[in-house]
């Protein structure tokens, strides 16, 4: 199955959290605070339906495939540690999330197709795969062209950069470097690893 191209605001809803960040999902989901569908009534959620919400926060959040999510759940695995501590810190890794939480976009599906259109470069080369993993001393910057640097400033000055303390961003520059890994500490998005752990070990 391909990325979810639907409407953002009815996955907000769904899902009772902001998973997007774009202001028509937000607004869409301030206005009906109860889940899409024509019976309002909530049903009592099932363990597995529990868990199934958890890992579905995940996948929209980073705007992630189930085969691509399945990836870094099987890399996690391999890691030492605990597996959903480093599954989420996997996806923070990702060049398009770095590049939303540089406050050089509003959302990840922006960064995203910025990185698609060759609009980024890490460590000097032009890149266009999203899905990049960074890691301490990579410098992401925006290319150094008049209109694309003319577009990311218009962007930047409505974009609310959020505080990262493993990425030092120079605004005036339109880059940012990693200085060190993330940790579990610094992923945003609330969720229960432990279900997500238990869902997709099944």
């Amino acid at each position: 199955m391909g990325r979810y191209t639907g409407p953002k605001g009815r996955v907000n809803r769904r899902l009772g959290m902001n998973v997007y960040e774009s202001a028509g999902a937000i607004k869409a989901a301030e206005r009906k605070e109860y889940p899409p569908g024509m019976h309002r009534r909530r049903k009592k959620p099932t363990t597995y339906g529990a868990a199934l919400a958890e890992k579905q926060k995940i996948k929209f959040y980073y705007g992630l495939r189930d085969r691509q999510l399945s990836r870094y759940f099987e890399k996690a695995r391999r890691l030492k540690g605990n597996t959903g501590q480093l599954l989420l810190i996997l996806c923070e890794c990702r060049l398009d999330n770095v590049v939303r939480r540089a406050g050089f976009t509003l959302t990840r599906p922006q960064a995203r197709q910025g990185i698609v259109h060759r609009h980024f470069q890490v460590n000097g080369v032009t890149v266009s795969k999203p899905s990049i993993q960074v890691r301490p001393g990579d410098v992401i910057s925006v290319r150094n062209r008049p209109n694309i640097r003319k577009l990311y400033t218009s962007i930047g000055e409505s974009a609310n950069a959020v505080d990262t303390e493993w990425l030092s961003v120079d605004r005036d520059q339109m880059k940012a470097v990693v200085t060190t890994p993330p940790t579990f500490e610094d992923v945003q998005l609330v969720v229960d690893v432990g279900q997500v752990v238990a869902f997709m070990s099944r």
